[in-house]
C-alpha cells in the first residue's frame, strides 16, 4: 500500500511571556529546543513554522528541506511580531492557510502557547480547521498560577500594571483543551518545559493519521475515535 506523509505545521507563541524563565533558560529557547529535536525525528513529512502573537505570520512553509526548517526556527525570537498578544484563533487561522488544502495528506497542527486567546475567535478557528482535515495537538506552558512577565526593556525586573502589581501570564486551558477535543487532536500541558513532541509525533500524529490516509479500508471510524480517546487521557507530558 501506498503510504502518504503527514504535513506538520508548528505554530509557535512569540509574546514576551514566552521570556518567563521559570522553564530554563526560557519557555520559548526550551520551546525550539524541542521543536528542533522534532525535527531530527521526521520521517519524510512535511513541516512548516508559524510565529504568531497578537497577529501570526508564516515563518516557514511546508518542506521536506529540514535544514532550512532548523534555520528558520533559530531565527524566531518575541521580535519577530511587534504586536503583543496571544491571537491562538488567529494562528490557527494563518496555519490552516498554510496547509496545501486541496492536498489528501493528513495535517497535524501543533500549537505551543502559555497565554490565553485574546481573538475570541480560537473555537471557530478550530472548528473550520477541522472542516478542513486539520487536527490541532495543543501544548500549554507553565504552572498554574502563571509566571511573572520579564521588563521588555531589558532593565531587568518583571512588567507590573498601572497598580504597580507584577503581571502573570496567564494560561487559558479550557480553551486549548476545547480545540483539541473538536479537531480530533489532544491537549497537554508542560510545567517543566518537557516538550515531549516525539510522543505527539510518533505516537499520535502517525499512528492516527498515517491510518486515516493509508489504510482507511481497515481501520473503522470507530476503532479511530476509540483510539482518539485513548491518547486524549494524557494530561501532562
Amino acid at each position: 500500500l501506498h503510504q502518504r506523509g503527514v504535513d506538520v505545521i508548528v505554530a509557535l507563541d512569540v509574546s514576551n511571556s514566552m521570556l518567563a524563565e521559570d522553564i530554563k533558560p526560557n519557555r520559548l529557547e526550551r520551546a525550539k529546543r524541542k521543536i528542533s529535536d522534532l525535527l531530527n525525528m521526521l520521517e519524510g513529512d512535511r513541516i512548516g513554522l508559524v510565529a504568531f502573537a497578537g497577529t501570526s505570520f508564516v515563518q516557514c512553509p511546508l518542506t521536506l528541506d529540514y535544514s532550512a526548517a532548523r534555520i528558520f526556527l533559530s531565527a524566531i525570537d518575541t521580535q519577530l511580531i511587534p504586536v503583543q498578544g496571544t491571537a491562538i484563533g488567529n494562528a490557527i487561522e494563518t496555519s490552516v492557510k498554510a496547509f496545501r488544502t486541496l492536498d489528501k495528506k493528513s495535517k497535524a497542527l501543533i500549537l505551543i502557547t502559555d497565554g490565553e486567546d485574546q481573538t475570541g475567535k480560537a473555537l471557530s478557528a478550530a472548528k473550520s480547521a477541522r472542516s478542513q482535515g486539520v487536527k490541532i495537538y495543543t501544548i500549554g506552558i507553565g504552572g498554574e498560577i502563571g509566571a511573572p512577565l520579564p521588563n521588555p526593556s531589558g532593565d531587568g525586573g518583571f512588567r507590573k500594571n498601572q497598580q504597580g502589581e507584577v503581571i502573570l501570564s496567564k494560561l487559558d486551558e479550557t480553551t486549548l483543551q476545547k480545540i483539541a477535543l473538536a479537531t480530533g487532536g489532544s491537549y497537554v500541558r508542560s510545567v517543566t518545559g518537557d516538550i515531549d513532541l516525539k510522543t505527539i509525533y510518533k505516537d499520535q500524529i502517525k499512528i492516527l493519521l498515517d491510518n486515516e490516509t493509508a489504510y482507511p479500508c481497515f481501520c473503522s471510524s470507530k476503532r479511530l475515535n476509540d483510539l482518539r480517546k485513548k491518547l486524549s487521557r494524557i494530561k501532562k507530558l
